[in-house]
Parts: C-alpha cells; sequence; structure tokens
C-alpha cells in the first residue's frame, strides 16, 4: 500500500522526497552513488530538474459504498480512512474519529473494492 511520494529517474521509478530544489530518492539495494543510511535503506540526493517525474501516490478504495484511502494493511485487514466528508456516514460505518473531520477504521480485505493506486 502506497501513500508517499514517487519520483521517476532514469526510467525507474522510487520512492522519494522533496526538499526545496532537490530530490531524495530511496532504494533498498546499494548502488554506485546511493548512500546506505541504515541496512536495507540507501539515499541519492539530486536536483529536482534531473528527475523525470515526481508525484504524490496513494491507495485507495471502496469499503460499504464508500471512497477511502487506503493506510495501512495488517493480515486480512486494512486501515482505511473516510474522504467522502460527511459524518453522519462516517459515524454509520462505525469509523472512530481521529481528528476533526477525520475518520479511520479497520475492515475486513475481502469487503474492499475497487483498490487502486492514485497519483496526484
Amino acid at each position: 500500500m502506497r501513500d508517499g511520494y514517487v519520483a521517476r529517474w532514469q526510467g525507474r521509478e522510487y520512492d522519494a522526497s522533496p526538499d526545496g530544489d532537490r530530490i531524495r530518492l530511496y532504494r533498498s539495494a546499494p548502488a554506485d552513488g546511493w548512500t546506505e543510511i541504515h541496512p536495507g535503506r540507501h539515499v541519492r540526493v539530486l536536483p529536482a530538474d534531473e528527475v523525470d517525474e515526481l508525484c504524490y501516490a496513494r491507495t485507495v478504495c471502496v469499503w460499504r459504498g464508500q471512497p477511502f484511502i487506503v493506510l495501512a494493511e495488517h493480515e486480512s485487514w486494512l486501515r482505511l480512512e473516510y474522504t467522502g466528508g460527511h459524518w453522519p456516514v462516517a459515524e454509520s460505518l462505525g469509523l472512530e474519529p481521529f481528528d476533526f473531520g477525520v475518520y479511520q477504521g479497520w475492515a475486513p480485505a475481502a469487503e474492499v473494492t475497487d483498490l487502486r493506486e492514485q497519483r496526484v
């Protein structure tokens, strides 16, 4: 389940983090020009104009006819955040208030439909 920045550089896609006029790219395997920041995590910092594409990717779905963002997965459950904007609907689904106007809950993965990555 993806929820974060993604950059395309030299024909490959990487998890990324924009930082002003620079972009940090991340990968799990060592490679020339990449710095290990901890085991299994390597970074390369590039000027933003060297990156072919930068976008925000997140996983979305539908549960019980309502739109959600997928935040996490645990075994056969998905942690969802309601994006429909109607608190009575959120409450009727048994979602927990996480913050003002933000409702989240766990749903069985088998009940979720239209699971897909959305790029914004």
